[in-house]
């Protein structure tokens, strides 16, 4: 990556123009690189060895899990522990593909990649929200069924292997919780919501069997199953949204667009800002680019250097690439 830093300055220096527009673009384009592989590389390095520690433990105790019920399932020829196991497969799959996406993500990038392999995340993200719906879905078939004919169920059976269940969801929980970035980053967040899901329905199977031996209400096991169902849902739709709006190539939450505006025509010289986008690449790393008119006599550079300086210590983006523009430059309609 480093020849690439000292090839845009090689021809930063062989354009002669100080006033040429290619000059403007490629300087600023060196230096946003500049800044932003410092940060973004130490970003993608400083959370990625962690977050793969507490994913792998995850991993490892949801895969044990499922293996115990599905062989106890089908020992104890219980459907309740099979079909459990299932949801556990489930569970394991997608916290192996979050895994996968987090090594992805640390690839740098390549020709055909410029901006690496981030997006990955994003999409494990997608497919681990959609899951989820699945699951959630299931959940609430199953239940359907069970309302017009409870089955009386081995209540005593059931509390002891979803308290073991639960003991080893909450260890998973744990272990991302205190190794992850489960607030920042979406892939991350999307995984624990699958160990999370899990360990409700443990609970929900708990309180069930509690229920269950002391009133033998049968009902109680659907109805817990369907509050459980919604909760999974409620976790899901919010990662859903999230990596949708990053898909769409959304305004990042955490800045306002007309705020950035108002600030660069704060810059003494700067008259007008257009084609000004902002988007996430991932969770936590930000981009923009956009095109600043400026008064004739003023110093492209120095304008240049305060839009720069701003958007990185304001709004904390570091991959700023922008187009300075006098009078003498005439460009086309921008379609968006």
């Amino acid at each position: 990556m480093n020849k690439h830093h000292h090839h845009d300055h090689g021809h930063d220096h062989k354009d002669e123009h100080p006033h040429s527009h290619s000059h403007q673009n490629v300087h600023n384009q060196g230096h946003g690189h500049n800044h932003s592989h410092s940060h973004a590389h130490g970003h993608s390095h400083s959370h990625a060895p962690d977050s793969k520690k507490g994913l792998v433990i995850a991993l490892i105790i949801t895969g044990g899990i499922m293996l115990l019920e599905f062989f106890g399932g089908l020992i104890t020829d219980s459907l309740a522990l099979l079909s459990d196991s299932g949801h556990m497969l489930g569970d394991t799959v997608s916290l192996a593909l979050s895994l996968v996406a987090m090594i992805f993500a640390v690839k740098p990038p390549s020709r055909k990649n410029t901006y690496g392999f981030y997006r990955f995340e994003i999409m494990a993200a997608l497919f681990n929200g959609v899951t989820l719906f699945v699951i959630a879905g299931f959940i609430m078939w199953e239940a359907y069924q069970r309302f017009s004919a409870p089955p009386e169920v081995a209540s005593g059976t059931m509390m002891i292997i979803a308290s073991v269940g639960l003991l080893a969801n909450l260890i998973s929980a744990w272990s991302l919780m205190r190794k992850s970035n489960v607030k920042e980053n979406i892939n991350v967040r999307s995984a624990y919501l699958h160990v999370i899901s899990d360990a409700l329905g443990s609970v929900g199977a708990l309180l069930a069997g509690l229920i269950m031996q002391l009133f033998s209400w049968y009902i109680a096991d659907p109805i817990i199953s369907v509050i459980v169902a919604l909760l999974i849902l409620r976790g899901a739709w919010g990662v859903m949204k999230q990596a949708f709006h990053i898909l769409m190539e959304g305004t990042p939450p955490s800045v306002d667009i007309n705020e950035v505006k108002e600030d660069f025509l704060q810059i003494d010289g700067v008259i007008d800002v257009h084609d000004l986008h902002i988007w996430s690449i991932t969770s936590g790393l930000d981009a923009l680019s956009g095109h600043l008119l400026i008064e004739d006599h003023k110093d492209h550079q120095t304008v240049l250097q305060q839009a720069v300086t701003l958007v990185e210590e304001k709004f904390g983006i570091q991959h700023a690439t922008l187009q300075i523009e006098n009078s003498s430059l005439k460009h086309g309609n921008l379609k968006v």
